[in-house]
């Protein structure tokens, strides 16, 4: 009884979906009443006959699920999802935190960007103050800009933000 149990808690899970196919997706599983999260950046395009404003994935081909572990297989079944994500052989998930931080910094007024590069660690560091306040993270050089980098282990990526350094703690 207690496994039955146990398999019915939901979970945060990244799943890798096709190419540029990312906001479809995201439509198709929440009209099967899965929750969903798209982590959306406003990016100002350029056109050759004018300019606009769009909405484009901050992580290309990935989003995230809200879901039992019994929910994987409809996941799958979705047109444009590919894959869940491994981590040690199991299919990755990610504390309802890492997700909550995330969407924080979607919201923030901050310039982020994201990069697949391995960074190496550094200090670390708290925000003590503003919109990210409490957010713990390392110290990183990268483009001889000081900046945040949070790392995101469970799927191989750091996210970079600027960040005053007036704002900052060691921890």
């Amino acid at each position: 009884m207690a496994l039955a149990a146990n398999t019915a808690i939901r979970k945060w899970y990244p799943v890798y979906t096709y190419a540029r196919a990312e906001k479809k997706a995201c439509e198709a599983l929440t009209k099967k009443g899965i929750e969903t999260y798209l982590p959306l950046n406003r990016q100002l395009k350029q056109w050759s006959d004018r300019k606009k404003w769009i909405e484009e994935p901050f992580i290309k081909s990935y989003l995230f699920v809200y879901i039992t572990e019994q929910e994987q297989t409809e996941v799958l079944m979705t047109k444009g999802i590919a894959r869940f994500l491994y981590f040690s052989d199991k299919i990755a998930s990610m504390p309802a935190t890492q997700i909550e931080e995330l969407k924080l910094l979607m919201a923030s007024p901050y310039e982020l960007e994201i990069t697949e590069e391995n960074l190496q660690p550094g200090e670390k560091i708290i925000i003590k103050a503003g919109p990210l306040k409490g957010i713990k993270g390392e110290i990183v050089s990268y483009r001889s800009q000081k900046q945040l980098a949070l790392r995101l282990e469970n799927m191989g990526l750091s996210i970079l933000v600027n960040v005053s350094v007036a704002l900052i703690s060691r921890f």
